[in-house]
């Protein structure tokens, strides 16, 4: 109980910085011209459109971190509060300083994120210079320590699978912001998935970093939802990609005394939606012989519009599809084989029904 409390008050502050600053940068973004304007292709909104929502996010983010570890912690570690008499918490305190080092590489390849989506906002970055950077970031992550393993004892593959993973999984998130809420929202189910998991297996880290996360993109979303006043912008889809694949990475989802190996899987179902929808489009361009950094109109999001729903019914179903395979992963910690496998089998499944939902939207 003790610790529920803490995360209730990381995500409060988070929630609450992001909706205090979402307006001031909302208000900046108009102030140094960076605004989307539409094209009335893809860009279908009426007026230019703020684009600094995306820092924003990561303002509120990483001002309750830091302002957690370097204020917070030290105090309640000093003086006897009242409210703070959690000693389950205090069990913890000291060790807590031992994450310094993850913490600000963390939070640097954050920063990376939001400069080299924003550097695109603003000058248009061509996809190889921006896959590029994506690759740096991802490498920085990797040279100190947060790594992939998938019981490979191997540093070089190890080094690879990680980079690859936080290239995907920062892309997919980066296609997904394809409508008013969709990523932010998205993000924000993935990340509270995360933080859900990470509770029930004692990794207080991991969850403070994914309720904090959690927190930030609700604040935001009440500005980005249908009819949105701010976008996130490339900074802030890559910046929400960028952490929902380093929050598995720093975490431990499989324990030696686990049923089966199969909690590893849980990354891959908690972020389906996004990454289903990542290689859905790359195989729609390549059949068509686009080439697959082409923005098109064939996303997920879009067959659903094309079916007949609402833009703010489409997200919200994406939500929803998003929870429920998000929630199904959960079940793998505990699972045995037989349980396990047909957890597995009903994600394939709700993708399938979206399979066909995104072919009927085709017509």
């Amino acid at each position: 109980m003790d610790w529920v409390l803490v995360y209730f008050f990381v995500f409060d502050i988070s929630f609450v910085l992001a909706l205090g600053l979402t307006p001031v940068f909302r208000q900046l973004s108009f102030r140094l011209g960076v605004v989307d304007q539409p094209d009335q292709e893809r860009k279908i909104h009426t007026a230019a459109m703020p684009l600094l929502g995306g820092v924003a996010v990561f303002t509120a983010f990483a001002l309750n971190v830091v302002l957690g570890y370097l204020v917070v912690l030290p105090l309640a570690t000093q003086f006897d509060f009242p409210l703070l008499d959690m000693p389950d918490v205090r069990a913890h305190l000291e060790g807590a300083f031992t994450v310094g080092r993850k913490l600000l590489v963390l939070l640097a390849g954050g920063a990376l994120m939001i400069a080299l989506g924003l550097y695109d906002d603003t000058k248009e970055l061509r996809a190889g210079p921006k896959l590029l950077g994506q690759v740096a970031v991802a490498a920085l992550v990797a040279a100190f320590g947060m790594r992939v393993t998938l019981f490979i004892p191997n540093a070089v593959v190890s080094f690879v699978l990680t980079i690859l993973w936080i290239v995907t999984v920062t892309n997919a998130m980066n296609w997904l912001d394809n409508m008013d809420g969709l990523c932010a929202g998205v993000g924000m189910v993935c990340a509270g998935m995360f933080a859900f998991i990470a509770a029930m297996l004692g990794q207080y880290f991991v969850c403070l970093l994914a309720v904090a996360l959690t927190g930030a993109l609700l604040g935001f979303l009440p500005f980005n939802f249908k009819p949105a006043t701010i976008f996130l912008g490339d900074a802030g889809s890559h910046f929400i990609g960028y952490m929902l694949a380093v929050l598995p990475i720093i975490g431990t989802f499989y324990s030696p005394g686990a049923p089966t190996w199969l909690p590893v899987l849980i990354p891959l179902l908690v972020l389906a939606v996004p990454l289903f929808d990542l290689l859905m489009v790359v195989a729609i361009r390549v059949v068509h012989g686009n080439p697959v950094y082409m923005g098109d109109i064939n996303h997920l999001s879009h067959r659903l519009v094309r079916l007949g729903l609402p833009q703010s019914w489409a997200v919200a179903l994406i939500y929803l599809i998003t929870l429920t395979l998000g929630l199904g992963a959960s079940v793998l910690l505990w699972s045995d084989l037989t349980a396990a496998l047909i957890v597995i089998v009903q994600a394939i499944c709700i993708l399938a029904v979206v399979t066909l939902l995104e072919q009927l939207g085709k017509r």
